[in-house]
């Protein structure tokens, strides 16, 4: 199972192979749909942490570069379930909250993710929420949290659709627009972990600088 799991996330993040079921067994409206439910499972399931957002996001770019997926319209789709996956995990922070943080640990729920979140949440505040999407786990768990706190739900959505939209649009940009470089394709993996280094990059200066903050006072 484990096994047949890790090949299903190398398809999400390997452009050809990705292409090649987007172009047969899932071709059309099935194709986004399948991309919807795995961002949206990410960012609105609790058990959706291990999911590959940022690999997955830079692929599809890639492969909508090489004519595979409309740009615009997976664009579109991507970050619609960035967000309703996000305020689907809201409502559930809101609703279940005090049970969920009761639970015990399991294989794909941990107190630890919960709490980390949290600590984020006291660091950045309500910008936890655009932070947290250029932060795998983080990603995963800060509308929960955010739900959990009572934050006002215009509040949170503005931040939701902000966070959503730029994570979205950055990965797969840079997908469309790096996707056809020779250098790029034959050291695909180590470009995906170099980019989400990039996009975490502003998150570990704005701690850093917290830090130091605290320490001053």
């Amino acid at each position: 199972m484990i096994e047949s799991l890790i090949d299903a996330l190398r398809i999400l993040t390997t452009p050809e192979r990705l292409l090649h079921l987007l172009t047969t067994v899932l071709s059309g409206w099935l194709g986004y749909a399948l991309l919807f439910g795995v961002v949206f499972s990410e960012t609105g399931l609790l058990v959706g942490f291990f999911l590959p957002g940022d690999s997955l996001l830079f692929t599809v770019g890639v492969v909508a570069g090489a004519g595979g997926l409309d740009p615009i319209t997976i664009t579109l789709v991507l970050m619609a379930a960035a967000v309703i996956g996000d305020t689907v995990n809201y409502v559930l922070g809101r609703q279940t909250g005090p049970r969920i943080f009761s639970r015990p640990d399991s294989l794909f729920f941990k107190q630890e993710y919960l709490e980390r979140t949290r600590l984020f949440y006291e660091k950045h505040g309500g910008k936890t929420l655009i932070y947290a999407r250029f932060v795998p786990i983080v990603r995963t768990f800060a509308p929960f949290v955010a739900g959990l706190g009572k934050m006002r739900y215009a509040r949170f959505i503005s931040f939701s659709v902000f966070g959503g939209a730029g994570w979205v649009l950055s990965m797969t940009l840079a997908g469309y627009t790096l996707g056809s470089v020779p250098f790029v394709r034959r050291n695909f993996e180590k470009v995906v972990v170099a980019i989400v280094l990039v996009s975490v990059l502003p998150v570990l200066i704005e701690a850093f600088k917290s830090q130091r903050r605290a320490r001053q006072q």
